[in-house]
């Protein structure tokens, strides 16, 4: 059976504080960030019988999974899994990761795993460029990598934009910020497929109880539409390209 997978959003980092600070490369948490983090952890007691925890390899998504689940690492033995592919959409100083050597250095003394991060991995080029057809293609190969794991419970910890992109629900994507998604917020999901077969996220219901919604979940055609309008719109503001 497919894993049910729990997707967060990083904690409060310090580009989060100014639009001036979206020049900052590879930005960390603040220290209201690094509470948001432990409390996400003691909350939300439906993720303690996660299996993997994946990250995005930039720092403030590593920093968050390691506080957010202290717990599952100390007591339960699992390391954070650094994973290029959840990375964030644009290109943005604040938004590019830093090179796997330094990376490493920072985190050496933590349960982090980089094996499956490559040298280059933060060069936004090629798989990894801020494309709208290429954030597609790789929010699809994410869907069917996690689809494919062997665990019952996941983890993935990632950034406002790419999750829209990830778990391909584009509500209120429109806005300020980019996103829907609130500094270390948790969503939960189960895999469904589309028409064409392809794996498929879907909110689970006591998910979106959570967030006080109703069980209905937009149709495929209006989230379809949803897509259409909000990668227009990221295209025409700069946060990615045609």
């Amino acid at each position: 059976m497919p894993p049910i997978v729990h997707c967060v959003r990083h904690a409060q980092g310090v580009h989060n504080l100014s639009h001036a600070n979206h020049n900052l490369p590879d930005p960390e948490l603040t220290p209201l960030g690094e509470e948001q983090a432990r409390e996400l952890g003691a909350k939300f007691h439906s993720l303690e019988n996660i299996e993997l925890i994946v990250s995005s390899p930039l720092r403030r998504t590593i920093q968050t999974a390691l506080l957010a689940f202290a717990s599952q690492v100390r007591d339960g033995g699992l390391q954070v899994v650094a994973w290029p592919d959840v990375q964030e959409a644009s290109d943005l100083v604040c938004d590019t990761g830093s090179d796997l050597r330094d990376i490493e250095q920072q985190f050496n003394q933590s349960p982090v795993d980089f094996s499956l991060v490559a040298p280059g991995w933060h060069i936004k080029q090629g798989k990894w460029a801020p494309i709208a057809e290429r954030l597609l293609e790789r929010a699809q190969l994410a869907r069917e990598w996690l689809m494919q794991r062997p665990e019952k419970e996941i983890v993935v910890v990632s950034h406002g934009c790419f999750l829209h992109l990830l778990t391909d629900d584009w509500v209120n994507a429109i806005n300020s910020h980019a996103t829907d998604w609130t500094n270390a917020e948790v969503r939960s999901y189960h895999f469904e497929h589309y028409e064409n077969k392809k794996p498929a996220l879907c909110e689970t219901l006591q998910s979106r109880e959570r967030r006080s919604l109703g069980p209905a979940c937009p149709s495929r055609k209006e989230q379809l539409e949803l897509k259409k309008t909000t990668l227009e719109t990221w295209i025409k503001w700069g946060v990615i390209s045609a």
